[in-house]
């Protein structure tokens, strides 16, 4: 006779941005879903009904499964053993040498452990470095589990999850027919688009995702520099590529590309490469390098310790209030050492040493657009005062 469980799914480390909107969707898909984390803090004001950071559409999806009863908290691992499916999401850090830290991961399984049996099925969620799935299985079967094991990447934009879990297909990858069976089945709740590899394809498949968008950010933050040396306005070249052009169609404009994934995927996939990976390795150097492109041509322009700068946006993509790896911080750092004083602001982003929006137009000599937000579309800047506009989001062009 089987196990009877108490929960059909359990989200590790779930009120983050990858796990909170899964744990969500599939309590409002009639699953008894039970979220873990340890932050204390984060449980409460979601078990209230408050999101702890932007997600468009999610809030009344929260509420709803509040109210259905479908979705549980707790900051007790014991719930890991009473619950059939267990989603992991908790990622491979890199060390300050750009290393994968596996270490990380053995611990938390190793923690994990004593809460596992062999119905279960424990599915992988975040991007991990290549034959870490394997690692975990192994780990698991060494202390005698034999659970079903998957790896099943997720691949949202952030603050489109709710959108992108039904409408994106899922990638689903087992070491056992049963275990590609029951994840394909979970998913299946979100969306009917299951792509079938085997764990390492997989993980390759994550890793390679956001590396290629990364790359393609380099170059043309690569081309942007090439042209603003030459004083030409790349988003006149930009427009000639890309207008009615379908083999241009997807290459993006230039501008701060980071986030918590892109530069730290890039770094993993060049270790798991012998550090061979060339390609990855130069588009870092071009995108962490462009906050240093930008102070190199001000300081070339102008006295910067004279001047005040002001940052517009904070967090490390449009619409979001996330900060992590966010290479506006890296602007600041560099204008704070080159400049008599630096002012910043952004409307996602709480943090009390920021100003207004208003107020750093006002006070600032030179303007820097570091993030996007649709809300600066519609700013004025007095014409005596410089902006600096990578992104073309005000369309005068991007002309450092």
């Amino acid at each position: 006779m089987g196990q009877s469980f108490k929960y059909d799914v359990c989200v590790v480390g779930g009120c983050g941005h990858v796990g909170l909107p899964l744990a969500i969707m599939f309590a409002n898909r009639d699953r008894k879903v039970c979220v873990y984390d340890i932050n204390e803090k984060s449980i409460e004001g979601i078990k209230a009904g408050k999101l702890p950071f932007y997600e468009e559409g999610a809030e009344p999806l929260l509420a709803s499964a509040l109210a259905s009863g479908n979705l549980d908290f707790t900051s007790n691992e014991q719930v890991i053993s009473e619950s059939e499916i267990i989603i992991v999401i908790i990622g491979t850090p890199v060390d300050e040498h750009l290393n994968p830290r596996v270490d990380v991961l053995k611990k938390t399984f190793a923690s994990m452990s004593k809460y596992i049996s062999h119905e279960q099925l424990l599915i992988l969620r975040s991007t991990v470095y290549p034959g870490v799935t394997k690692r975990v299985k192994d780990w698991l079967e060494e202390d005698g589990h034999l659970c079903d094991v998957a790896f099943c990447p997720e691949r949202i934009l952030e603050g489109k999850a709710v959108e992108e879990l039904t409408t994106l297909p899922q990638i689903v990858s087992s070491f056992t027919e049963s275990g590609v069976k029951r994840a394909s089945e979970l998913f299946s709740l979100l969306t009917d688009d299951i792509v079938v590899v085997e764990p390492l394809e997989a993980e390759l498949t994550k890793l390679c995702t956001n590396v290629w968008r990364y790359i393609k950010f380099a170059v043309s933050n690569q081309f942007y520099t090439i042209a603003n040396d030459y004083n030409v306005d790349f988003y006149n070249i930009h427009h000639a590529m890309t207008h009615n052009y379908p083999r241009c169609k997807d290459f993006p404009r230039p501008g701060f590309a980071a986030g918590p994934c892109l530069f730290k995927d890039t770094m993993q996939l060049g270790a798991f490469y012998d550090n061979n990976f060339n390609l990855g390795h130069t588009a870092m150097l071009i995108n962490e390098g462009l906050p240093n492109y930008v102070c190199k041509c001000l300081k070339r322009e102008c006295d910067l310790s004279k001047l005040t700068v002001g940052i517009l946006g904070m967090a490390f993509k449009a619409e979001s209030d996330d900060t992590r790896e966010s290479l506006s911080y890296k602007v600041k750092k560099l204008f704070e050492f080159e400049s008599k004083l630096v002012l910043c602001s952004d409307p996602y982003v709480k943090d009390p040493s920021f100003v207004s929006k208003e107020e750093l137009i006002e006070r600032s000599d030179i303007i820097i657009i570091a993030t996007p937000h649709k809300e600066y579309k519609d700013i004025i800047v007095d014409g005596n005062k410089k902006v600096v506009d990578i992104w073309n989001i005000l369309g005068n062009g991007g002309k450092i």
